[in-house]
């Protein structure tokens, strides 16, 4: 990855930022010129979050590309670099940065059919996803939080004006908590600062500087619970299911498929990356987090009949798997949990990108009431199996792997909790087969005959992410070379 790379990174944030500008001086009623562009905008983002996760060279520096350019300059505060503009990509944001691009291109094709206030909805969608793209590309922890807390804000209105059901209440809830959150995440950064004494923000110097054990034992929570929050971790995760089954098509993809990722990102980056003893003495709290997380999560889904809810406690449990895979302290284990960020990125974008080309049709999501729709909508049905076949560990498919490389990692940890990881695993195919058997199998419920196949760019959307989990699942060597190789470098102590 050569220095020139830098300007496409610093693309991946600044074309969806542009294209919110540029939607506010487009005329409301023009739709043709707002699908146009935002046609070309995620297209763009694809592409280049493709070449940059193939161009990342995983034998090459642990930061690639990098390049910075100084904002705010104190000596006598902030030191010479003060504080940068500062971009470059390791091998834990490649594959971050190429799921954004994969979920952010059919989210868009799928909110093409909305009707009412569509250009605001593009704009705080794009603002959402310019602040993913920067926290993962960021090298800079004052540009990293700012750019974070941009792609939580937009969140709020996306759910109360955009969504359904009960859209103030989970849109309100949600906000309250990740706000409260990211109190914690803001005091522990100015924490590090303070006791890193360099006097800038610069993540490089701060990955090499030297903190006390006790302060790194004391704020390594604050990173944990306030990146986590975002990240679903229980028991702070409340504000997730309600938001899933609350948000419109596009914002559950993202909200499910990404930003819950960027809670468990900030946990690697400000957490292990900067804090490893910290990190290494909260381990085991880590490991009982994830694995009540993926018990609890499994067990509220098999008890749900709303799609939505089913696949949001599904989303906690999945992300418990990740929480349980960091908590190992092995690179197998550690390789697992950020491939599990992938993997139930684009399987549970798919999911709701189906539950919503469904739901806009039948107004309808309570498993109980369908019946035989495979024969009606067959199509559909087969990228939902897909997706659930993913999400329930079969080999060949994305969830396989990520699951195979936690699992390996937490018996050689942890067995008894490996145990209880495979546990979980089999209440996951229970209630996902059950679903199949109710909703899809058996006589034809006649109350929904209206209904037919979702749309061509749903149809397309689903095409891009099922091929996505095709990929990582027959092909998971580029993902595992670039993640194992980065986290062997940059944390501490973890173990081979």
């Amino acid at each position: 990855m050569s220095p020139n790379d830098a300007y496409l990174m610093l693309a991946t944030f600044l074309i969806p930022l542009g294209t919110a500008v540029l939607l506010m001086l487009v005329p409301s009623k023009e739709r043709s010129a707002i699908i146009g562009i935002t046609a070309l905008a995620s297209f763009a983002m694809f592409v280049i979050a493709l070449y940059l996760f193939v161009n990342y060279d995983f034998e090459g520096p642990q930061f690639q590309g990098v390049k910075a350019w100084t904002w705010m300059e104190n000596a006598g505060v902030l030191g010479e670099r003060g504080i940068q503009l500062k971009v470059g990509m390791d091998g834990i944001a490649a594959p971050m940065v190429l799921l954004t691009g994969i979920v952010i291109m059919p989210g868009t094709w799928v909110s093409w059919k909305l009707h009412h206030r569509t250009k605001d909805f593009f704009i705080l969608l794009y603002l959402l996803v310019a602040g993913v793209f920067g926290t993962f590309v960021m090298l800079d922890l004052f540009f990293f939080f700012l750019l974070y807390e941009t792609a939580v804000l937009p969140m709020y209105l996306l759910i109360a004006v955009w969504g359904s059901t009960r859209k103030e209440y989970g849109a309100m809830k949600l906000m309250m908590m990740l706000v409260a959150a990211s109190i914690l995440i803001f005091t522990a950064i100015f924490a590090i600062f303070t006791e890193a004494g360099l006097g800038t923000f610069d993540l490089p110097s701060l990955f090499a500087a030297d903190y006390d054990p006790r302060m790194q034992k004391i704020f390594f929570p604050m990173i944990a619970i306030g990146c986590g929050t975002l990240g679903g971790m229980f028991p702070f995760h409340g504000w997730s299911p309600d938001g899933h089954a609350s948000a419109p098509t596009a914002v559950s993809m993202l909200h499910a498929g990404v930003l819950m990722k960027l809670g468990a990102f900030g946990i690697i980056r400000l957490g292990f990356q900067i804090l490893p003893e910290g990190a290494a003495f909260w381990a085991p709290a880590l490991i009982f987090i994830g694995i009540t997380a993926a018990l609890y999560g499994a067990i509220s889904a098999l008890r749900q009949t709303d799609l939505k809810l089913m696949t949001g406690f599904s989303s906690v449990s999945h992300m418990g798997y990740v929480f349980l895979g960091l908590g190992t302290l092995n690179v197998v284990g550690m390789t697992g949990a950020v491939l599990q960020m992938f993997a139930h990125g684009v399987m549970t974008a798919l999911f709701f990108l189906l539950i919503g080309g469904m739901y806009d049709q039948a107004h309808n999501r309570d498993i109980p009431n369908f019946s035989g729709m495979a024969k009606q909508m067959p199509i559909w049905a087969i990228f939902f199996i897909l997706a659930g076949l993913a999400s329930l560990g079969l080999p060949g498919l994305s969830g396989f792997v990520a699951e195979l490389h936690i699992f390996v990692g937490v018996f050689r940890a942890y067995p008894i909790v490996g145990g209880l990881a495979v546990l979980t695993a089999a209440i996951t195919a229970t209630y996902l087969l059950r679903m199949f058997a109710a909703a899809f199998f058996g006589e034809f419920n006649p109350r929904w005959s209206h209904l037919h196949e979702i749309t061509w760019a749903e149809r397309a959307g689903a095409a891009v992410l099922a091929i996505a989990i095709l990929t990582l699942g027959l092909w998971p060597s580029p993902w595992v070379d670039r993640i194992s190789t980065t986290l062997a470098q940059t944390i501490p102590g973890v173990a081979l």
